[in-house]
């Protein structure tokens, strides 16, 4: 009488959670780097044309960004499980790709613009492949990071509202760093949850994603271009 197979060793039992888990993560990469088309094309058109979204209030600007940049995210959550999702995640990349080439303008028109560009996108790639390593490599349970960051974005939001206002340089630079430090932990919190089965649609993973990446550059560029920037 032959022993029977262990039960963990049969095909199709214990590997199938850890094949779409894995299968979620290839597909929300593979689809962050399309989102970065987009993007690209969105600031070197925004470059183009001098894009401006508001140009008489900055607080005006501020809050017609986040209306369409909210109405994008419901859409996109709505439509998560068709092909209108995708369409509308590459739409939003597109959108925030133009908001970023304002920025750009301003950092390519210092005399090492082109300098503090590759080094905030260095220095973004470097924190994510980071975060992206200890968040698939932990053991720990990094559930509870969610709601303290969250919390933590909502009042960035709001204090950097207010610094339209107050235009305070010094805080202006400590909102920068707060901001990295605040997405480079979400790109923790989103990629552990993909891996451990915490999100299960490679489309919000996308978004999330992408956000973090986002955030984490223009913030890093900022800063960089208010301490490093030369004139020409």
């Amino acid at each position: 009488m032959q022993p029977e197979t262990p039960l963990m060793a049969q095909p199709g039992t214990a590997t199938a959670p850890a094949l779409a888990r894995n299968r979620v993560l290839r597909n929300t990469y593979m689809l962050l780097g399309l989102s970065m088309i987009p993007t690209v094309f969105g600031a070197w058109l925004g470059l183009q044309l001098k894009f401006t979204l508001f140009a008489g209030h900055p607080a005006m600007g501020m809050i017609l960004f986040l209306a369409i940049a909210f109405g994008f995210m419901y859409g996109i959550q709505r439509a998560r499980n068709s092909s209108l999702g995708v369409a509308l995640l590459l739409g939003f990349t597109f959108f925030m790709g133009l908001m970023l080439s304002r920025m750009l303008g301003v950092i390519l028109g210092l005399g090492n613009g082109a300098q503090l560009v590759g080094f905030a996108f260095g220095g973004t790639s470097i924190i994510f492949a980071t975060m992206a390593t200890i968040a698939t490599t932990t053991k720990r349970d990094l559930s509870g990071m969610g709601k303290f960051l969250l919390v933590g974005a909502v009042l960035l939001v709001l204090a950097m509202f207010a610094n339209i206002f107050l235009q305070i340089p010094a805080l202006m630079i400590a909102l920068s760093v707060l901001a990295i430090a605040i997405f480079s932990a979400f790109m923790l919190f989103d990629v552990n949850r993909i891996v451990t089965g915490g999100e299960t649609n490679y489309v919000m993973a996308t978004l999330a994603l992408y956000l973090d990446l986002y955030n984490v550059f223009v913030n890093l560029l900022a800063l960089l271009g208010m301490t490093s920037g030369s004139r020409d």
